[in-house]
This record gives structure tokens, C-alpha cells and sequence, in this order.
């Protein structure tokens, strides 16, 4: 994909269904009994593989433009896949479905891309063995593929070295199958998408401060589900309408669950032009309006508990630290290390390419805004959240840009540039 500098942003955008949520949305009504029925979900590659690898395991999922049907079997329903669970590039169908195989009466092996095998599952496979789990990293490296051969679990109380939705979602999954409470307490508190959603289903789950438990053996029964827009995919509609001069865009029905909506904050301390309309609240997932408009930003530091609730949006928070005056710090975010790419080392490579005064630190960046950016050819490392953020650094940048392996953003986004070019 080819850009060039941006005329202003006009319009509105009704951004997809949340990523998280329409994953678990289907892991869930899987485990279910009866009918859960799913309207805005995501249909993107990832979800996609979320849907395949639950009816190799013999759950009828229909599929409409519109809605998301799942027939579910109940807590112990599933059946043992004839062949391996291909996970694609998820890494939230990977972990989250390791918690639910762990319970269960047969064996089974998840693999995925190059990515995915990549990836690390050590953070998911200590505390489920702790649990009792037999969890095996096929090739000696504590990646995919996995071999899972179920077994009886016991409750454990967990303490993560991460603050982690997916960590902490496949401990409460195999927590549903253990015998006990089953709890994982984090340093910091991470999405909680897992906790409300299967709280609407019936399970027995809780938190309390940094730690979430649940109780095993819940009836779960199917429901109707709303999922709201994904505020990580509405990060960049926000981004491109902030630093393209002349711009005001209204982005629709967005999530703005406060454990994801670190990006908000982030923006408004910026002195970020965002007003919220329209708000609603549905099954425990708030959403709202928001109508953006271009604004002189300044410079923030960003770190600490902050960091979880916006690890998605740092590398379209990177760009517009570009645009901002004044230097702007980003650190305890290792985790960036360990995403698609290593989203530091491409941010960075990739800012400078177009002309930032960027470095890259042990756990963050720090970059200098107000230096003019320039067109250049930018490699994607097939990550959808870099293609996705260079397309709105491209939007404010003099002469071309051209983003490599563009199509990745299908992970997420499939109609991603068409809704930019709508605006522009």
C-alpha cells in the first residue's frame, strides 16, 4: 500500500467488533448450553481461527454477515480434534483455548504461524501445570506447538510475574474444570473481558483488587451478545484525526472498558480534542461516541500501571508522540517485545526511517516530537498494529510512503485502509 500527506479527516467510522470480546464470545458459547447469538462480531483472521478450531472439537458455529451463531455442548461437550488445532497468528486463541484443552478428556496439539511458534507459552504453561495440567512444548522451547493431554486439575492460587488477560483468562478457563477456587493475582490489573463476560454466563468468578477467582463446575448458559467496536482498531481513526490538520471524525459505538482505555487518557493529557457521546452500557461493556478533532499536543510519560491497559495502542501512541512538543517517554513496556514483532525494535527502525527523533530503550522508547516527518518505505514485519500505525504517520507526512506486506492488517482490520480512505 501506497501514501501520501492527508487532506483533512471528515466523516464518522463504525469501527469492527472488539477482538478480545468476539473471542472469547465463541469460547465461551462453546462451553455453554444452548444458543449464544453474536452480533458486531470481528471478522477478522484471528477470530476466524478461533471459529475453526472449536468445530474441529465438534461445535456447530454458524456464520452470517450480520451475526455469530454458536450451538454449545456444555462445560464438558467438546470432542477430541482429528487432526492439530492451527491457531493462525493468534496468540489470545492459543492461550485461552490451552486452559480449556487442559480440563479436558483427551489430547490434543496447537500450532500456528511462524509467529505464533515463536511466541512464548512458558507464561501459560507453568501455572497450568501447577494445576496439575500435562502441557508439552514439542519442540523443547517452550513455544508452540504444544501437546495438551488432559487431565484432573486442582485449584491453585496463582501469582503472575505478568500482568496478562491472557495469562489470567487461560488460569480461569482450566479453573472452571479444576476441583476448588482456582485465582491469579497480577501486578497490575489486565483487560478483564474474561471476568465479565463469564460472569454473564453464570460462572462464579470475582475480583478484588489485582486478583480474580473462580469456582469450578458452573452451569453456563448461552446468551445474546453485543460486541462493541474495538477501541485498539478506533486508536488509529483517533491517531490520524489528531495530527492531520483540518480534521474532525466522529468514530462509532467504540468500548471504552477502563481496563483498555488507557489510550483515552493518554490522549487527553496530550490536550487531545475528544468528546464523548452517546454513552451505554451493555452486559458489562461500556461504549460510547467519540468525534475527534485536530489538536496541538504536548508531550507525557508513559509507564507503570498505565501500561496494560493500552499495550495494543503504543506504536500509534509512538506516532503521535512525533507530532507533539516536547519529548515523550514510554517505559515498563517490555512486553512489547514478545507481540508479532518485537513492536519496539520495529517502531523504532521504522520512526526513523521516516525521519523521528526516536531511541529505543531496554523497556520503552523515547522519542522528541516536533521533527517533520518524511515519506519512506516501511516494513510491516507482517504485524498488523505497525502496517496500521505508519498508514496514519503517513497521513502527515511529506511525500510517499509505502507500507510492505500491507495485507496483514486482516488480522484485525480487513476493511482497514478502505474506511481510512473513506475519510480522507
Amino acid at each position: 500500500m501506497k501514501f501520501t500527506k492527508s487532506t483533512p479527516l471528515k466523516g464518522e467510522v463504525a469501527i469492527p467488533g472488539d477482538k478480545s470480546i468476539s473471542h472469547r464470545a465463541v469460547m465461551f458459547g462453546a462451553l455453554a448450553e444452548g444458543l449464544t447469538e453474536v452480533t458486531n462480531f470481528l471478522h477478522g483472521a484471528d477470530c476466524l481461527s478461533t471459529i475453526a478450531c472449536f468445530r474441529q472439537m465438534g461445535i456447530s458455529i454458524e456464520e452470517t454477515a450480520d451475526t455469530i451463531l454458536i450451538h454449545g455442548k456444555g462445560l464438558h461437550g467438546l470432542l477430541a480434534p482429528a487432526d492439530t488445532l492451527d491457531t493462525g497468528n493468534s496468540g489470545t486463541t492459543t492461550r485461552l483455548i490451552s486452559g480449556i484443552l487442559a480440563g479436558q478428556t483427551f489430547e490434543s496439539v496447537l500450532n500456528g504461524d511462524a509467529s505464533i511458534q515463536k511466541r512464548p507459552m512458558k507464561r501459560i504453561m507453568t501455572p497450568l501445570s501447577m494445576m496439575g495440567a500435562r502441557i508439552e512444548s514439542l519442540r523443547g522451547n517452550d513455544c508452540a506447538p504444544l501437546k495438551i493431554t488432559g487431565a484432573p486439575l486442582h485449584g491453585v492460587r496463582y501469582q503472575s510475574p505478568v500482568a496478562s488477560a491472557q495469562v489470567k483468562s487461560a488460569v480461569l478457563l482450566a479453573g472452571l474444570y479444576a476441583e476448588g477456587e482456582t485465582s491469579v493475582t497480577e501486578p497490575a490489573v489486565s483487560r478483564n473481558h474474561t471476568e465479565i463476560m463469564l460472569h454473564s454466563f453464570g460462572a462464579d468468578v470475582r475480583t478484588c483488587g489485582n486478583t480474580a477467582s473462580i469456582l469450578p463446575n458452573p452451569r453456563l448458559t448461552g446468551q445474546k451478545i453485543e460486541v462493541p467496536g474495538d477501541i485498539s482498531s478506533a486508536a488509529y481513526f483517533l491517531a490520524a484525526a489528531l495530527i492531520v490538520p483540518g480534521s474532525e471524525v466522529l468514530i462509532k459505538n467504540v468500548g471504552i472498558n477502563p481496563t483498555r482505555d488507557g489510550i483515552l487518557r493518554v490522549c487527553r493529557e496530550m490536550g487531545a480534542s475528544i468528546t464523548f457521546l452517546n454513552k451505554k452500557e451493555g452486559q458489562g461493556e461500556p461504549a460510547c461516541d467519540l468525534l475527534v478533532k485536530s489538536s496541538d499536543l504536548k508531550a507525557v510519560s508513559i509507564g507503570g500501571s498505565l501500561i496494560p491497559t493500552l499495550i495494543d495502542e503504543l506504536p500509534v501512541i509512538a506516532v503521535l508522540a512525533c507530532f507533539a512538543s516536547g519529548t515523550t517517554v514510554i517505559r515498563d513496556a517490555a512486553e512489547l517485545k514478545v507481540k508479532e514483532s518485537n513492536r519496539i525494535d520495529t517502531v523504532v527502525e521504522n520512526l526513523k526511517a521516516m525521519g523521528a527523533h526516536v531511541q529505543a530503550t531496554d523497556d520503552g522508547m523515547i522519542i522528541e516530537g516536533g521533527h517533520p516527518l518524511h515519506g519512506a518505505v516501511i516494513d510491516s514485519h507482517l504485524d498488523h498494529r505497525i502496517a496500521m500505525s505508519f498508514a496514519v504517520a503517513a497521513l502527515a507526512a511529506e511525500g510517499e510512503t509505502e507500507i510492505l506486506d500491507a495485507d496483514c492488517v486482516r488480522i484485525s482490520y480487513p476493511d482497514f485502509y478502505q474506511d481510512l480512505a473513506r475519510l480522507s
